[in-house]
């Protein structure tokens, strides 16, 4: 049987092969999250309109969109959000498990523009000293700010 099914799997060959694994596997959205920092070293933080009351402070975040790279979409959402440009570095945290998604989050740098943000979904964009963070930030960023894991 398992000889069958090798040669069955042989015979199909690239494109039907990557449908069965489609149809086989699971399916994940990916959050991706820039850990952005300016040349003094201090970090990006934004307050998220659609975040719960009271924890509405944190990295600029957004999901990644078919076909774009995790660092794409760190440079994508804070020039979205932000107006401002980023140099993505290095993958600080990566995170499975959860039923349907995955989370990434990169060290980031910022290269240029002037803050200016999108109303809809953000009330307000600041840069802060990772000693001196606001009130309401998400524990996870502020851990991420700090270099450390969940």
């Amino acid at each position: 049987m398992k000889r069958l099914v090798v040669r069955l799997w042989r015979l199909l060959r690239g494109p039907l092969q990557w449908r069965v694994l489609w149809i086989r596997h699971a399916k994940f959205m990916v959050g991706v999250t820039g850990v952005v920092r300016d040349a003094d070293g201090n970090v990006l933080l934004l307050k998220h309109r659609f975040w719960p009351e009271g924890v509405q402070w944190g990295l600029p975040s957004g999901y990644a969109n078919k076909g774009e790279t995790f660092e794409d979409t760190v440079v994508r959402e804070v020039r979205e959000e932000t107006g401002l440009h980023v140099r993505v570095r290095q993958l600080c945290y990566l995170k499975s498990g959860y039923r349907l998604r995955v989370e990434a989050a990169y060290e980031a740098e910022a290269t240029g523009g002037t803050i200016g943000i999108d109303s809809f979904e953000i009330l307000e964009a600041r840069w802060f000293s990772p000693d001196s963070l606001p009130e309401g930030i998400q524990e996870s960023h502020r851990l991420l700010i700090n270099g450390k894991q969940e």
